[in-house]
């Protein structure tokens, strides 16, 4: 619930009564934190990463690997962000630095990798 409560600020939600850490506002909605989806559905994960996508120029790439022994998939979530000059077509950046690149854990489900990836990403920055 504390990552939740976390993304929630960050999404810019705040918390409707001080004595009350149970529920947070966004305008006049009120919702409980123990109601909030964020770890298991994408409809409340995706605004995030647009979000930090949008605001801090991050690109999410989600990488899918077969693993043989354990015979399922393994996702992984690589987030990163890049500075530098963009090219006058506008197709690259050239003189790039990476400035953030997080590259998490890997696990069975894109939608806990994605989840991971954003909780770090938002911890850190």
């Amino acid at each position: 619930m504390n990552d939740n409560k976390l993304i929630a600020e960050f999404m810019g939600m705040t918390y409707g009564d001080p004595n009350d850490n149970s529920v947070m506002t966004q305008g006049s909605e009120v919702i409980p934190i123990e109601s909030m989806e964020y770890h298991k559905s994408w409809y409340w994960l995706m605004p995030v990463v647009d979000k930090i996508e949008r605001e801090h120029k991050a690109n999410f790439i989600i990488k899918c690997t077969w693993n043989e022994f354990a015979n399922h998939s393994i996702h992984q979530v690589i987030v990163n962000i890049e500075q530098g000059e963009m090219s006058k077509d506008k197709s690259c950046i050239y003189d790039s630095k990476k400035i953030y690149d997080y590259i998490g854990d890997a696990v069975k489900d894109k939608r806990e990798a994605t989840y991971k990836a954003v909780v770090e990403f938002i911890s850190n920055n």
